[in-house]
């Protein structure tokens, strides 16, 4: 395991879509883990979510997707920017989405660009 917790949950998410399962534990917990989860259930990439803070996992349900990763490094961004980057890491337009750390915490590529804030790329999904 690596020392990135988000890349290293994306990671176990895609092999076990890949390998036909239904359910991934994730032996290490992050605040910032958690958030992407929330955005992710919103856009029904994962079906759920169970925090064990007793034995510290996180236990995903996976729903429907084809890739999610983490972007390495974590590129700044300004708003008018965005749009390369989902130029870059999106197959197409309205597909996926890709994850801002913003001043107002995490945001969807579509929110940031609504509010016309630029923040840090960490993940992208679809």
């Amino acid at each position: 395991m690596s020392q990135d917790i988000i890349a290293d949950a994306l990671n176990m998410m895609r092999n076990a879509k890949r390998a036909g399962k239904e359910i991934v534990k994730v032996n290490r917990i992050s605040k910032l883990l958690i958030e992407i989860l929330k955005i992710m259930k919103q856009k029904k990439i994962i079906k759920k979510y169970k925090i064990d803070l007793k034995n510290k996992f996180l236990e995903i349900t996976l729903g429907d997707f084809i890739e999610c990763r983490a972007i390495k490094p974590r590129f700044t961004v300004k708003q008018d920017q965005i749009e390369k980057y989902k130029r870059r890491y999106l197959p197409a337009r309205n597909i996926g989405t890709i994850i801002i750390s913003t001043n107002k915490g995490l945001l969807t590529h579509e929110v940031a660009l609504e509010e016309k804030i630029g923040g840090s790329l960490i993940a992208y999904f679809y």
